[in-house]
């Protein structure tokens, strides 16, 4: 009860800090929680006339539609195979680049560097396949003028091949993101004592050792911790770029969850949306990135201590 009270008198002391929390804590339940209270559309048979409410419950027939479906195997494994690719392959880039931009002790290099890699992250997702677009096309674009140059003949169309959909959807993505992504690395190596770096030096330690003796290590917790959050997001493939590169020739690799429920939901070739299935969907691929995230935690905080909670 004293510590009640306690709570209660700091809060009449700061009413003004805790009045600015209102907006937010508003924020917060009109637009993230309330919206959730939708989410038993994925256990009815949803129609407009009925409501939300009023909608007959079906159970779990729209999941097992969904797990029954053709297009299951597909879109899963289309998610899977862009997003693991993507951590396998952008992850460990920033981590490198802000260790090699740490060592520079030119420092107006450093900035000139960190600002043009820092660049591309503020190109909008149209802007960035339009360009995706134009540099690969098999005729007029740079990939087909150089191809043709070289060999005296037309390249064939990789924007309509699906195995070079993958290369082409992480690689771009790394261009536009790597340096960003470095901020963080960057903040967490100025905050290692130089002291540690001096020490290593009078001991005959080389840039290379200190780097990795005492770099690396400094900024090991941030890196679990961003792999964790990445690992959490391996079933949520970005909507808008995926959707923009797609073309009936590629759909065969480039058909993930994220696009497929928006197709589904939006009665995109089909003449009626089905929003308890995307729903369905939608809830199934939010649960499973929850699973992974949930178990990558738990994995990091057993084998190295740090973790998210």
């Amino acid at each position: 009860m004293s510590h009640m009270r306690l709570t209660w008198r700091r809060a009449q002391r700061y009413w003004q800090v805790y009045l600015f929390l209102l907006l937010p804590i508003l924020y917060l339940i009109l637009f993230c929680y309330w919206p959730m209270t939708g989410l038993q559309i994925a256990f009815k048979k949803f129609s407009l006339a009925d409501g939300i409410w009023g909608s007959p419950f079906v159970g779990l027939r729209q999941f097992d539609r969904f797990f029954r479906s053709y297009e299951f195997s597909r879109v899963l494994k289309n998610t899977l195979v862009i997003s693991g690719y993507g951590i396998l392959a952008s992850f460990p880039i920033p981590i490198v680049f802000a260790l090699m931009l740490n060592s520079i002790r030119q420092g107006k290099f450093s900035k000139c560097v960190q600002t043009i890699t820092y660049i591309p992250h503020f190109i909008s997702t149209v802007v960035l396949v339009g360009m995706i677009l134009q540099i690969f096309n098999s005729r007029v674009g740079l990939y087909g003028v150089i191809y043709n140059a070289v060999t005296g003949s037309i390249p064939s169309d990789l924007l309509a091949n699906p195995s070079a959909f993958p290369h082409l959807y992480v690689l771009s993505g790394i261009w536009q993101n790597f340096g960003w992504d470095s901020i963080i690395y960057i903040a967490a190596l100025t905050g290692i004592s130089q002291e540690l770096h001096e020490a290593a030096e009078l001991d005959g330690a080389s840039r290379f050792k200190r780097l990795l003796h005492i770099d690396l290590p400094g900024i090991l917790p941030t890196i679990t911790i961003m792999l964790i959050l990445n690992t959490g997001r391996i079933m949520s493939v970005g909507f808008e770029k995926v959707y923009l590169m797609q073309n009936n020739l590629n759909l065969s690799a480039s058909e993930v969850i994220s696009t497929y429920v928006y197709k589904i939901g939006m009665g995109v070739g089909s003449a009626v949306p089905d929003y308890s299935y995307s729903t369905a969907i939608g809830l199934f691929n939010s649960v499973i990135n929850l699973i992974l995230i949930c178990t990558v935690n738990a994995i990091s905080r057993k084998l190295s201590e740090t973790s998210l909670w």
